[in-house]
Parts: C-alpha cells; sequence; structure tokens
C-alpha cells in the first residue's frame, strides 16, 4: 500500500523515517517498552535504524502491517509509535487487523494515544475496510487497556499462555472494536471522532 499520513489536532501520524532512528532507540530504552511489546531489550542504535529502515516500510509496501510515528506537531517530537498488524486477514473475508502501540515515557498521560487511535482507528474502517479490529496485550498492562477502553474497545476476556515472550508462555488480555462501536468510541471521555477525510496521501 502507499502510505499515508493521518493528521490530529496535535498529532502527525506518519510512516517511520530513517531520521527518526535516534529518537526511536532512545524512547525504547525505557525498560517499560520492551517489558510489555516485543521490542528487544536491550534495544541498539542498530535495531533501531533496522526498524525505521527495513522492517516500516517493507510492512507498507507488503501489507504486512502499517506502522505510524506519531509526532508532536508543535515541536516534532517523537510521541510514540502505532500499527495494524495481522493483515494478511484483511484479504480473507474476516476483514481483520490488530492495532497496537507504544508510548515515549515523557510523553504518557497526555492523551496523545488515544488521540492518535481515533485517527487510525477511524482510518482502518472508512478507508480499509476493517471489519473487526483487535486489541492484544499481556495480562496485567493496565496503561494499554487504559487507552483500548478510552477507544472503545470491549473487553473479551483472557487468552491464557498466549504470548511467548521472553520464552515464556504469558496470558493476554483482549478486546474487539466494530464499526458501529465507533459512536461509543465517541463518547468514551468526550473527545469527537476526527473528520471523515484525516489523513493526506505521504508523498516522502
Amino acid at each position: 500500500m502507499k502510505p499515508v499520513t493521518l493528521t490530529t489536532e496535535r498529532l502527525v501520524l506518519r510512516p517511520f523515517e530513517r531520521g527518526d532512528a535516534p529518537a526511536v532507540h532512545a524512547a525504547c530504552q525505557d525498560p517499560e517498552i520492551p517489558r510489555w511489546t516485543a521490542v528487544p531489550s536491550p534495544y541498539s542504535r542498530e535495531e533501531a535504524e533496522r526498524f525505521v529502515g527495513r522492517i516500516v516500510p517493507e510492512g507498507w509496501h507488503d501489507d504486512l502491517s502499517y506502522t505510524f510515528a506519531l509526532l508532536s506537531r508543535a515541536d516534532n517530537t517523537l510521541v510514540g509509535a502505532m500499527s495494524l498488524v495481522r493483515l494478511d486477514q484483511l484479504r480473507t473475508p474476516e476483514r481483520q487487523a490488530e492495532l497496537g502501540y507504544w508510548t515515549a515515557k515523557e510523553q504518557r498521560g497526555k492523551g496523545y494515544t488515544t488521540e492518535a487511535g481515533r485517527a487510525v482507528l477511524h482510518w482502518a474502517f472508512h478507508d480499509l475496510g476493517v471489519e473487526r479490529l483487535e486489541w492484544l496485550a499481556e495480562a496485567g498492562n493496565e496503561g494499554s487497556w487504559g487507552v483500548a477502553r478510552k477507544l472503545g474497545f470491549r473487553h473479551e476476556g483472557t487468552l491464557r499462555a498466549k504470548l511467548l515472550h521472553d520464552g515464556t508462555r504469558r496470558d493476554c488480555w483482549i478486546g474487539s472494536l466494530l464499526p458501529s462501536d465507533l459512536a461509543g468510541a465517541a463518547g468514551a471521555d468526550g473527545l469527537p471522532l476526527p473528520d471523515t477525510t484525516p489523513y493526506l496521501p505521504y508523498r516522502g
């Protein structure tokens, strides 16, 4: 797919670029990110360069994952990352995908990830034709669930030993969001959804 850029009141969501590697590397030194995500630990500068230079662009090109850098419109600071993954299911009658994200330590608690999530889920439902969006996180990841809940995801339960993390199988929480839930997502914390054309073609 040709990459796109989404915009919100405070953020620009665009595919990662090679110049983002230092900011990604710095953000992923926070132990909470590899603790709760698939980010390797320790996280080297080479890992960051591979992520922005190969993994992200190949994901867009091959329709495997659509990953955005979340950037502050005020000062271009990296706020976090957000992805749609499991896109192989978009090419089947299931029409499903999964939403994942992480937020830089200094940017947490400001509502940025929820704001970005609204734009991405709107794009997923209205432009990509997703019919069911899933959220999964290791059981106990209250921060991730807090964002998912504000986006309108409904908690569906716990999948036992679903995740393999650092060689150990761990329980996983699962939630879902349907197009018909969008009204509920808009009212979860009083923030409106983005308009019906929330992105511009990415020219980079």
